[in-house]
């Protein structure tokens, strides 16, 4: 492995905006705010969204309208799956 052309991996603080949520994950991000963290000092990445804030993995995000999409799928391709079906009746029909 070639010497200093690879960036630096280090353990950095990442700071879920939204809730001011603290975690802490290796990472090969650089940056010049540090802040200190259960007893110890890391540089800071802070970011928009993360799995503690964002709606499908808290929970807090409410139900999903799947029930009219999907009703709106089976409107649209109805008719295309029933012209299927009377393609091959035509097909059945003896020929003279």
């Amino acid at each position: 492995m070639k010497k200093e052309i690879h960036p630096k991996y280090q353990k950095i603080l990442f700071i879920d905006t939204p809730t001011g949520h603290k975690f802490v994950c290796g990472a090969a991000i650089e940056s010049d705010e540090t802040e200190e963290f259960e007893g110890q000092t890391y540089p800071v990445f802070r970011v928009p969204i993360s799995s503690y804030s964002h709606p499908l993995f808290s929970g807090k995000g409410g139900p999903v309208d799947a029930e009219g999409r999907i009703e709106k799928f089976r409107k649209r391709y109805a008719a295309k799956q029933q012209a299927p079906a009377e393609k091959k009746k035509e097909k059945k029909k003896p020929k003279k």
